[in-house]
């Protein structure tokens, strides 16, 4: 019997380090579950309340969610693909509702992934100019996803100011 159960938990911790046996499919592992949590945390929110704010200088829920949405389509555009980047294309028909808003975040989750799955392994070695000074695409998909974090745990801050518990962690 104890022979069974270890045999059991080598298969399985052999599948979950097969999935993360490169950098890019450990990101592509997380940036899924990033996007589930995020989508669970923009649910939980009533929509009478994607307005709100913790203070005046800081973005409303929903402008927080914009925010996310262009930072990933801006990295994800501009370092993973041949496409040109406009940003002002961004601010065209947002939409208004939380349906809508939460499919066009959806959407552009996917085309990040869609576009780092295409990329292939060793092109994440190589370094593009960046604001910052010059980073490797592998160093891209880290602020990817730390921008995405940064920004969804000012969210559930936001869903505790109006009394609304956050969806349990997701963390891999």
């Amino acid at each position: 019997m104890m022979y069974r159960i270890l045999v059991f938990v080598f298969l399985i911790s052999g599948t979950i380090m097969a999935q993360q046996d490169t950098p890019k499919n450990a990101f592509l592992e997380k940036w899924k579950n990033s996007k589930d949590y995020l989508l669970k945390i923009a649910e939980q929110m009533p929509e009478d309340k994607f307005g709100f704010k913790p203070t005046e200088r800081e973005m409303s829920f929903k402008e927080q969610l914009f925010h996310i949405r262009g930072n990933m389509l801006w990295l994800g555009t501009t370092y993973f693909s041949s496409e040109e980047f406009d940003r002002e294309k961004l601010k065209e028909n947002l939409p208004e509702t939380k349906t809508e808003i939460i499919a066009l975040l959806t959407k552009a989750f996917d085309k990040v992934y869609t576009r780092i799955q295409e990329t292939d392994e060793d092109d994440l070695k190589f370094e593009v100019d960046f604001f910052a000074g010059r980073k490797s695409k592998l160093q891209i998909l880290n602020l990817l996803q730390d921008h995405v974090t940064h920004h969804r745990g000012q969210l559930i801050v936001y869903l505790n100011l109006n009394d609304i518990e956050p969806p349990r962690y997701v963390g891999w």
